[in-house]
């Protein structure tokens, strides 16, 4: 039995950005350019998402504000190369990044949402436990508060004390 490699063709991820250089209507026209461009390495895109303008965690050739867009796509692996340095090419393009991604079947989806929705309820349940414990922390203090003698009554009682004959 030999070892060879699959026939299926990998599905990638392209995370990209573009500059804030251009309008919102002149990003449009890049991203059509980079779609040819996977079409033209025999790609097919299977999701192209727009992340809209976000502020950058540090400057990108003194940029501080991209256009973030998200495509998906099966391509042979032979042409990701051409791919990534025709996007490095691209001047519109600050920054990308391929990585393949397995496509999930209807049943990963669904339990990956299941999965969410424990994780949601935890952290909703936490929240409840933990601001229970704040006020049942905050209950001796106000208890503490009601014990408080006020200081005229404590005065009475040390004028009292001192004026009874026999103190010892």
């Amino acid at each position: 039995m030999s070892k060879t490699k699959s026939d299926k063709i990998p599905h990638y991820e392209l995370l990209y950005l573009i500059s804030n250089q251009f309008s919102e209507d002149e990003v449009k026209p890049i991203k059509e350019k980079v779609h040819s461009l996977i079409a033209a390495n025999q790609g097919r895109i299977t999701l192209s998402q727009d992340l809209g303008k976000k502020r950058l965690a540090y400057p990108v050739k003194s940029y501080r504000y991209g256009y973030y867009n998200l495509a998906e796509f099966d391509m042979p692996g032979i042409n990701l190369a051409a791919l990534d340095r025709a996007l490095r090419m691209t001047n519109e393009i600050l920054r990308q990044q391929i990585v393949i991604k397995t496509v999930q079947t209807a049943e990963q989806i669904a339990e990956d949402k299941k999965i969410a929705a424990k994780i949601a309820a935890r952290n909703v349940q936490e929240e409840k436990t933990a601001k229970e414990k704040s006020a049942a922390a905050a209950m001796p203090a106000r208890e503490a508060d009601k014990d408080k003698v006020d200081l005229k009554d404590l005065d009475e009682k040390l004028d009292k004390i001192l004026e009874t004959e026999n103190l010892l």
